[in-house]
């Protein structure tokens, strides 16, 4: 259920910009969508986990405004990003 280490760095390895870059724009959305991905499978099984829910409508709204600041400083990598996310806006 959980992103487990081996998974987060081959996420971390496909969307550096480079050898030491774990916190970047880019990395920090590909981390999240993933999570999320997870977490809205979670989901679909346990209906009633409200605070599961709480914590899946933070993580879209971190990614949100992380995606925003990404199209004001650098447009093409933003929509990089998006097509290989297959994130829609």
């Amino acid at each position: 259920m959980t992103l487990n280490k081996e998974e987060k760095q081959a996420i971390i390895s496909q969307y550096q910009r480079s050898g030491n870059d774990t916190g970047s724009a880019e990395v920090q959305v590909s981390i999240l969508t993933k999570k999320i991905n997870i977490l809205t499978d979670h989901l679909r099984d346990n209906k009633k986990d409200h605070a599961g829910r709480r914590g899946l409508l933070m993580m879209v709204s971190r990614r949100r405004r992380l995606l925003d600041f990404l199209k004001r400083t650098a447009p093409q990598k933003y929509v990089n990003v998006i097509q290989s996310l297959g994130i829609r806006k």
